[in-house]
């Protein structure tokens, strides 16, 4: 008896402890795999595509930062095999894309040619999948400084919804953004 109390005891401490170990992946996963649930969430909205999502595998993410630093560094051909054939880009200008692969990275290429420097600050990513949808996802936000081929200086904040096929290849795009504040110039 007194065992299982000690036990008691150290089971609740570890309990409210507020600063829990991070999961690393493969434990993540086997808490993924175990059947784990959290409680749904209760919404007043109707939740018109999903609600239930869990972190999922990191590749996806990987896959998009790779991306975002070929755009970068202005050679988006070396990203071609992360891309489905054809992909759907809701840009967030309000404007819609959907083309084959090939002709969407000629367009995103040309638009990245007509400035002379790109840098992207990543400010959060996260892989994750809709477990009712059974749908992988990637999620960036960031900060996006342009040169000109002026010399005239421009950021932009952007949050980037990716979603990935079940070959691990983006096929649709969500983009949001809004005028991010200009660099300090250095004196």
């Amino acid at each position: 008896m007194k065992r299982s109390l000690t036990l008691a005891a150290l089971a609740m401490l570890a309990a409210c402890n507020s600063n829990p170990p991070a999961m690393n992946t493969d434990s993540a996963k086997a808490t993924q795999d175990s059947g784990a649930t959290t409680r749904s969430i209760q919404s007043p909205y109707d939740v018109t595509y999903s609600s239930k999502f869990v972190m999922d595998d990191p590749k996806n993410a990987e896959s998009l930062l790779a991306i975002w630093k070929a755009y970068d560094d202005g050679n988006l051909s070396v990203t071609k095999d992360m891309f489905a054939d054809t992909i759907t880009t809701y840009w967030a200008d309000g404007s819609m894309m959907r083309a084959s692969r090939d002709s969407a990275l000629v367009l995103v290429q040309a638009f990245r040619n007509s400035f002379k420097a790109a840098v992207s600050k990543v400010h959060a990513i996260m892989a994750v999948k809709s477990t009712d949808k059974n749908e992988h996802w990637g999620v960036i936000w960031g900060t996006e400084t342009d040169t000109y081929k002026d010399g005239r200086i421009d950021s932009t904040e952007l949050q980037e919804t990716w979603r990935f096929n079940k070959d691990g290849k983006a096929d649709l795009v969500y983009q949001y953004k809004r005028p991010g504040n200009p660099p300090k110039k250095s004196k």
